[in-house]
């Protein structure tokens, strides 16, 4: 009988904020395992999406969009991205129509003269017209010849699955990594910040959503519903009246949407609190960024 070749790997996502990235990652797990919003740096953190098949286990990673860190925690996000490089069977550089490099050309020549394969996907084509795409496929073609370029719209579900199959075929082989029925290296409470932290940035405005971390404190699952209680910190005093806004309805927005998706994600009845505290400076400090699981070192 012929014994069945089984294939495993890492596949990591990298790219500029805002090109489609935790989009692209649902679309291939067939979950919301990132958050999605218009803003750019949604992502903090490098999440893991777990595919799996009888012969085969792709592990995704969604990193944070590369950008000139500005302070501590942005640098922290950026060392998510470098150990993107070290691990990788596979590297997935995600542009889209219309861009034209990478912020930071440190990155930009590790993705030149990697040893890796790297897959460029063009995203967003249904943004943009035929000339556009083929202007935008001779760049890219150029910027990066040891890439091998597809034309994709993550978010229509449009060339995501030749992508897949590609990735397949060049995984290595290797016995799975991770529990067949696993999804994500990331725990329960992990997705209730991601969740709340997600309406905060739908709905407020400026510095509010990058000063912002949630904490969740209690996490208790029963027959029939989950209990949780989080935190919502943020830097200063005048953030926190921001946050619960007047007569508190902005605060009860977050919450009663942030329960209806996690309802959605968990399969059950959720109960959630919401509470507002004030964590001076928590972006800056080392300590905390440590607790928040920011320091990748």
């Amino acid at each position: 009988m012929e014994k069945t070749i089984h294939k495993a790997g890492f596949v990591n996502i990298i790219g500029n904020p805002n090109v489609g990235k935790s989009t692209l990652m649902n679309a291939f797990v067939g979950e919301r395992l990132s958050i999605i919003t218009s803003k750019a740096q949604t992502t903090r953190h490098r999440i893991l999406g777990i595919v799996n098949g009888d012969d085969f286990q792709v592990i995704l990673s969604d990193t944070p969009g590369i950008i000139k860190p500005a302070y501590q925690l942005q640098e922290s996000m950026m060392d998510f991205v470098k150990s993107a490089f070290e691990d990788a069977d596979v590297l997935l550089y995600l542009v889209e129509l219309g861009e034209k490099d990478l912020k930071d050309e440190a990155f930009f020549n590790k993705i030149k003269n990697a040893k890796i394969p790297v897959l460029l996907l063009l995203n967003k084509i249904d943004k943009g017209n035929e000339t556009m795409l083929a202007e935008a496929l001779a760049l890219w073609k150029e910027k990066v010849p040891n890439a091998e370029i597809f034309a994709i719209s993550a978010l229509e579900n449009f060339g995501v699955s030749e992508v897949f199959n590609r990735i397949l075929e060049l995984l290595p082989e290797s016995p799975a990594f991770y529990p067949k029925d696993q999804l994500t290296d990331k725990p329960e409470r992990f997705f209730v910040n991601e969740t709340i932290r997600e309406k905060i940035l739908m709905h407020y405005k400026k510095e509010i959503p990058y000063a912002v971390e949630i904490d969740t404190e209690e996490f208790f699952e029963e027959e029939n519903i989950i209990r949780m209680r989080s935190i919502i910190m943020v830097e200063r005093e005048t953030q926190k009246g921001i946050i619960i806004g007047h007569k508190g309805a902005p605060l009860k927005r977050v919450g009663m949407e942030a329960r209806k998706d996690l309802e959605k994600f968990f399969g059950k009845q959720v109960h959630l609190e919401l509470y507002v505290k004030v964590n001076k400076n928590w972006r800056s400090n080392e300590k905390q960024l440590k607790r928040f699981g920011y320091h990748n070192k």
